[in-house]
């Protein structure tokens, strides 16, 4: 029993460890543009983010797709980790910020030197 109850604490403290790095990115955000949403949440001791709608249902991005997965923290309000674009069907290394109630997502390629970034807003 004190394993499991520890196992949950070592869980619980996780979750609340990534959500404190600064500002929470959990919510759900829209794209600027107005071009779709996507969900972030934690995941494993992490933040991911899922398409939660899109504006063109022929979009190569499905609801439920996940795009944004292992987002550590990287700093103050900033996070690290993979980002999977659906219009070219790759994955990049990916980070995001967050500044208030707006997120940029950045992909990069080629070890940093081409990247692109996307602007958020929170929804709720």
């Amino acid at each position: 029993m004190k394993t499991i109850v520890a196992g949950a604490m070592l869980a619980l403290f996780a979750l609340s460890g990534t959500a404190q790095a600064g500002g929470d990115p959990t919510g759900v955000w829209l794209r600027e543009g107005g071009r779709g949403t996507v969900r972030i949440g934690p995941c494993g001791g992490a933040f991911c983010g899922s398409v939660a709608s899109v504006e063109d249902p022929s979009s190569p991005a499905k609801v439920g797709q996940k795009v944004f997965y292992g987002m550590v923290p990287s700093g103050e309000n900033n996070w690290a980790g993979h980002a999977f674009n659906p219009e070219d069907g790759k994955t990049y290394t990916g980070s995001m910020t967050l500044s208030g109630n707006r997120l940029t997502t950045t992909g990069c390629a080629l070890g940093g030197l081409i990247c692109k970034s996307v602007h958020w807003s929170r929804v709720k």
